[in-house]
């Protein structure tokens, strides 16, 4: 009985946030926050499940209105471009929109992990409180002192949203991974900082 409460718990607060997260200019409806954060269990279960040596690898997947962003820490250059690969291949995945951020080496230290967790949030709390930066329309996420950007914002939103990142401290780079919706460019992949 108390895990029946505890996931209607999870979904309640699933579809108040999802709520949250649109916005005049472009909704993001509760459907397609729930479908991002299926595809990202999934994506990295398929990943996992791809070969026995991801057992011991850092994988961090994110997902925003399909764009799909990998992060962590592999013990090769062969299971990065397995990574890829089995992603592009999910369904509901455009290959396109696949970005792989992985490094190859061994996986960070909890200090480390701890620090990016306190990066995001003092992004994502600059970026809630800044009336240019959109906040609710950016995904922020960490890895070993980078900063990855991901939403469907304007190019005058992207700057202000980069601005108010570069305001937190501790960060090493700002990685932008945009979609535009003011531009043909569908995604902004460069270094920020």
């Amino acid at each position: 009985m108390k895990t029946f409460w505890t996931s209607t718990a999870l979904l309640a607060c699933l579809v108040f946030i999802g709520g949250c997260a649109g916005t005049q200019e472009r909704p993001r409806s509760t459907g397609a926050l729930i479908d991002d954060n299926i595809l990202e269990v999934a994506i990295e279960r398929e990943i996992r499940a791809s070969d026995e040596a991801y057992k011991g690898a850092h994988l961090v997947v994110a997902v925003y209105d399909g764009v799909v962003l990998l992060l962590g820490q592999v013990p090769s250059e062969q299971l990065k471009t397995q990574a890829t690969a089995v992603a592009e291949a999910m369904y509901k995945v455009d290959p396109e929109k696949v970005h792989n951020h992985l490094t190859v080496g061994g996986p960070i230290s909890m200090l480390a992990r701890t620090n990016d967790g306190w990066l995001t949030t003092k992004v994502k709390t600059r970026l809630l409180a800044s009336e240019a930066a959109k906040g609710l329309r950016v995904k922020v996420i960490s890895e070993n002192g980078v900063v990855y950007l991901l939403g469907a914002v304007t190019a005058a939103e992207a700057d202000a949203a980069v601005v108010e990142a570069q305001k937190a401290f501790g960060i090493q780079r700002i990685v932008k991974v945009f979609q535009y919706t003011d531009r043909d460019r569908d995604t902004d992949l460069e270094p920020a900082l």
